[in-house]
């Protein structure tokens, strides 16, 4: 724990020492900042064993402000607003983020309730937030946010790599306690378009939870695609509670208003003992998504959409829904 400690008072230092002298012959410089938001929405009809559900939703509401202090120093502060999922509360709010960050080009550090660099590559890859998470997001591989620093050096212009050390337990149990979350990442471009991705993090209490993801994407003008594969072993520290997957995903660029894509996902999760299903049955089998996107004025985004489960579980019915996603932001 002592060593835990030294390290994240060295990284700290180490900011704070480079923030400072950033500083030095940066007068010209005049500070800013500026208030956004963000609102995600639907509406959806599911369909399942011969039921139908009908449905609206604010799935999330981001509101923040973000202040450049100098040229190589910013600061943000981001409010959660989003569904809960249990309790009596319909909306309920989070800090996200409250951070400070360094970048000059080549090297940045981010300190404080900061996002995570586990699956943001792939979730800007995939680039439908507002319609469906990243994998790791959506099946709980890793939290978003957490409490931490994280830090990147950019090698070569081919080349970038990152580590993290954070609380472990996400942005919504932001309690201090003596079990870090340490994570690597490395980043390759090979060429313009191109994006190679590994990642790997480690935490312990009583068992070691461990991840390992492997990302490649692909962009150009009028195409993108991406494919990941991410494993853990012991989730939430829990005994032989392993669980993997992949997805896979592309877009195509009609116009400057008009794109179409699809994902498929498959996720599922080891038998633990004699236990005659595996311990995430009623979440593990094949998610497909598949729609347009239609962006009227900068800022807007509106997708009608296809969303479908095919349950691993024997005996547990398809699940068929037509989504119609907004994502406002200003």
């Amino acid at each position: 724990m002592k060593i835990k400690k030294l390290s994240l008072t060295f990284f700290l230092l180490t900011f704070i020492s480079t923030a400072v002298f950033s500083q030095i012959n940066n007068d010209d410089f005049k500070p800013s900042g500026k208030a956004f938001a963000k609102i995600f929405s639907n509406f959806h009809s599911s369909f399942s064993d011969k039921e139908n559900f009908n449905t609206f939703e604010i799935t999330r509401s981001y509101f923040g402000y973000s202040y450049q202090m100098s040229k190589n120093i910013s600061a943000k502060v981001t409010l959660d607003v989003g569904n809960p999922a249990s309790g009596k509360y319909e909306q309920i709010a989070f800090l996200k983020n409250a951070l400070i960050n360094y970048d000059d080009d080549k090297f940045s550090v981010n300190f404080g309730l900061i996002g995570m660099s586990q699956f943001k590559i792939q979730e800007k890859a995939f680039g439908y937030r507002y319609i469906y998470k990243s994998f790791q997001d959506a099946y709980k591989f890793g939290p978003s946010a957490d409490l931490g620093l994280n830090v990147k050096y950019k090698i070569h212009k081919f080349i970038s790599v990152d580590a993290t050390i954070s609380n472990g337990e996400g942005y919504k149990e932001v309690q201090a306690d003596s079990t870090f979350k340490v994570a690597l990442g490395l980043s390759l471009y090979p060429f313009k378009g191109l994006t190679l991705r590994g990642y790997y993090d480690y935490l312990k209490n009583d068992e070691a939870q461990s991840t390992l993801a492997i990302f490649l994407g692909y962009k150009n003008k009028n195409v993108s695609f991406g494919a990941e594969y991410n494993i853990q072993e012991n989730n939430k520290m829990i005994e032989n509670q392993d669980f993997s997957g992949y997805s896979a995903f592309s877009t195509y660029k009609i116009n400057d208003k008009i794109k179409i894509f699809g994902r498929y996902d498959k996720l599922e999760s080891v038998k633990i003992g004699n236990a005659t299903d595996s311990w995430n049955i009623m979440k593990d089998g094949q998610y497909i998504i598949a729609g347009l996107e239609y962006a009227p004025l900068k800022g807007v985004k509106i997708s009608p959409n296809y969303q479908g489960f095919i349950p691993d579980k024997s005996g547990e019915s398809n699940i068929s829904s037509i989504y119609m996603n907004l994502e406002v932001k200003f």
